[in-house]
């Protein structure tokens, strides 16, 4: 208890030190709410928030001031959390360009890792990451597909938890993704990531998938999260990692962790093949369909993906100045390709089946291992990718991503300086036990 009252006071001693936004971490600041407390959360500049422009961080966006708050607003303000501001986020959550720059959007700029000069804070979550790991907020929240929430919560040192696809409502929400979309908390704690997504969780009369949620499902994330332990507990472990010096003594130390608390590593025979042509292929198909269901609804003049298209090549020179739109391009060109959209669909119940066949062959309470590597250099002559050449390059949580299972990122240790993050992964609706997991790890590991 008292290790989690200083957590608090820890947050708020920084909250009052943090007069200025040093990281450029917001797009815009709530004029009813400038002064951040411990009820105060900020937002990820693509879910709608009345009173406030929704951007998704794109200049084609900017006079989008929603009529309605999205569903997970409304959730979180009858919690009593209130909005603080718009975080800054890699343009369109990072579905515009390969060459793309994370943390990087035409109207809010680029948003920075608070651990090194001109360090990348990975995204597409990138501003929520930052404002937690600056302590402007203790909490935020950021949107999935693919890593855009663990991702940023790793390097910059924070706790991140993607919930299971339909444990959050997704109305009012910018998409890529219908199949792997989800939004979720972000936050200096375990315990203040479960506090928010419980507020946030529930069914939503206007989000199919969350009609999906088991009727038994336990919404109270909080009881017994205090005494939660890893003993018996039997974790297999994903190697990402281990080929490297750094990335094997991070691993070592989750070994240790777990083992010294009584809980038991297994070693697993991961012969999974990543299907990357797939996942992406569905990713291309949704967009289009799902981003155009937003815009007919939003206060925009561009109702399609080729209006977007079109209005980013009219604004090049402040759109584009660093990356081009070649996956809205080949979004708009694939859209009619239902046939191949029907074979490519079926890659989610095939990794939702290896992944449940794993955790019941080893009869596993989670996967564990290293969220992320460290974080590379800002890099627009080529963006992320070019960056990251040569440069440590493991990570877990992709699987995941496409089953719309849960995991939960939190901070493990670091590499020259740079924060890494360790996950915890189980299988769909699991969530209670990942925080428990994770709560367990992060009071072992102060």
């Amino acid at each position: 208890m008292l290790k989690i009252l200083y957590v608090f006071l820890l947050c708020a001693s920084l909250q009052s030190n943090a007069t200025e936004d040093k990281y450029n971490s917001f797009i815009s600041i709530n004029p009813n709410d400038s002064s951040p407390d411990q009820t105060s959360i900020a937002i990820k500049d693509n879910i709608d928030v009345k009173g406030m422009p929704t951007t998704a961080g794109s200049l084609a966006l900017k006079k989008n001031f929603p009529a309605a708050d999205a569903f997970i607003i409304k959730k979180l303000k009858l919690a009593n959390f209130h909005i603080y501001g718009k975080t800054n986020l890699s343009e369109w959550a990072n579905f515009r360009s390969f060459e793309s720059v994370s943390g990087w959007s035409s109207v809010g700029g680029q948003t920075l890792n608070p651990y090194g000069i001109n360090t990348n804070p990975c995204g597409s979550s990138s501003g929520s990451a930052v404002a937690v790991a600056s302590g402007m907020v203790s909490v935020a929240i950021g949107t999935e597909t693919n890593g855009s929430i663990s991702c940023p919560a790793s390097v910059n040192g924070i706790v991140g938890m993607k919930p299971s696809v339909g444990l959050v409502s997704r109305t009012g929400i910018v998409p890529i993704s219908s199949s792997q979309d989800t939004a979720g908390p972000m936050a200096n704690s375990v315990l203040n990531v479960a506090r928010a997504l419980q507020a946030m969780a529930g069914r939503d009369p206007a989000d199919v998938a969350t009609h999906q949620i088991p009727e038994n499902y336990d919404f109270n994330f909080l009881k017994g999260l205090q005494l939660s332990t890893l003993k018996d507990k039997r974790f297999g472990l994903l190697e990402s990692g281990s080929n490297d010096a750094e990335g094997l003594r991070l691993i070592n130390k989750i070994k240790h962790i777990i083992t010294e608390n009584g809980g038991k590593i297994v070693l697993i025979k991961d012969e999974r093949v990543y299907p990357s042509e797939k996942e992406f292929f569905i990713l291309l198909y949704e967009f289009k369909r799902d981003l155009e269901a937003y815009l007919k609804q939003a206060v925009t003049e561009h109702k399609t993906l080729n209006a977007i298209i079109n209005f980013n090549r009219n604004n090049a020179r402040l759109v584009m100045p660093h990356f081009e739109q070649e996956i809205f391009i080949e979004s708009s060109r694939v859209s009619d390709n239902t046939e191949a959209y029907v074979e490519s669909i079926k890659v989610i119940e095939t990794v939702q089946n290896e992944m449940d066949e794993l955790l019941q062959a080893y009869d596993l309470d989670a996967f564990v291992g290293l969220t992320r590597n460290p974080a590379w250099k800002i890099d627009y002559n080529g963006g992320d990718n070019s960056a990251m050449v040569g440069q440590r390059n493991w990570g877990n949580g992709g699987f995941a991503a496409i089953a719309g299972y849960p995991h939960i990122t939190l901070p493990l240790g670091s590499v020259d300086g740079l924060p890494v993050g360790v996950s915890f992964i189980a299988s769909k609706w699991k969530e209670k036990q990942l925080l428990e997991f994770a709560a367990a790890f992060e009071r072992a590991n102060q």
